[in-house]
């Protein structure tokens, strides 16, 4: 009865635990959405002045026409790292796996008291899963900057198209601060408010690090002392890039580019370094499993030391018995 008590506890303490991991990640990803798709977050409208040069650079065209598309950064930092961990997860465990001897070997972990789940499953939801929440929060984070600062793109005027007859715009001084002072596209307008922080930066730098990360701390294989930096600076290289690239296409300025480069190396140091400690999980298959070799050892009888105060104390009880008696 308490074996089975005990194991009923367990199996509660591994449910509530899944459970209240899968609400967050539930709420995150509906916070993301809502930021993203819906006008839930009315964007903060920043005034401007007449003819200032720092809003006047021209227009390349929607996000679709730039050198880096939304849909291609979206499927190569959604993709690569869980292309990449899966891989070598996988890798890593047959390696492992067929190493060992079979018949003496664990080849499970266990979760709780309860719940038996193979390694390589363990590890690989880990890490894509702290992966995955990392990333709608880079997300979150960007999209929050950009609603609260409302920041110009470098060519706000160019799709603003404001009357300047109209405003009164005979000095360049004169600041313009209603909503209503631009003429264009009303959502080529909106897209150039939202810059501060650059979210193509910021997911960039989070898979680029994140990845690095997981490359120089998992993989400890012979001759790959020099190939292990070479694929990082690569992929830290290919973020620094799309940044560059956000600037050169007038669609960002550099201070939001460095302030996405800021967000996406904190949060991704962050989860690597507290949430999943540098990816030193459990071995994919122990070696040693304490408890057999405890359990194998010798006993051993010791010689027993009798302390003073137990001296005392009996010689105390013999004296007492002798005067009974």
């Amino acid at each position: 009865m308490p074996s089975e008590r005990h194991l009923h506890r367990s199996r509660w303490i591994i449910y509530s635990f899944v459970l209240i991991e899968l609400v967050i990640m539930a709420g995150t990803v509906m916070l993301a959405y809502y930021f993203e798709y819906t006008d839930t977050f009315n964007v903060h409208v920043q005034g401007f002045f007449c003819y200032d040069n720092s809003y006047t650079k021209p227009y390349l065209g929607p996000e679709e026409s730039s050198a880096i598309p939304p849909a291609l950064l979206y499927a190569v930092v959604a993709g690569v790292p869980t292309l990449v961990i899966t891989v070598t997860e996988s890798v890593l465990f047959l390696l492992q796996y067929t190493s060992k001897d079979l018949d003496n070997r664990e080849k499970t972990i266990v979760t709780g008291d309860c719940c038996y789940l193979n390694p390589l499953v363990r590890r690989t939801f880990r890490f894509l899963g702290v992966y995955t929440f990392g990333l709608f929060t880079t997300d979150i984070f960007v999209n929050a900057g950009q609603v609260v600062t409302g920041n110009l793109a470098p060519h706000f005027l160019t799709v603003c198209k404001p009357n300047y007859t109209a405003l009164g715009c005979q000095q360049a001084l004169r600041f313009i601060s209603h909503q209503e002072a631009c003429t264009g596209n009303e959502d080529d307008i909106l897209r150039a408010r939202k810059t501060f922080p650059s979210k193509e930066a910021a997911l960039s730098v989070y898979a680029a690090l994140y990845l690095a990360m997981y490359i120089t701390c998992t993989v400890k294989a012979k001759g790959t002392r020099l190939a292990k930096p070479v694929l990082s600076l690569g992929l830290m290289c290919l973020a620094f890039l799309t940044g560059i690239n956000r600037v050169a296409e007038y669609r960002n300025h550099w201070s939001d580019v460095i302030a996405g480069f800021v967000i996406g190396v904190a949060i991704a140091t962050f989860l690597v370094v507290c949430v999943v400690h540098n990816f030193k999980g459990k071995l994919l298959l122990s070696e040693n499993p304490p408890q057999d070799s405890m359990t194998n050892a010798p006993m051993i009888n010791l010689p027993r030391v009798e302390s003073p105060l137990e001296k005392y104390i009996a010689s105390q009880n013999h004296i007492a018995f002798a005067e009974v008696t």
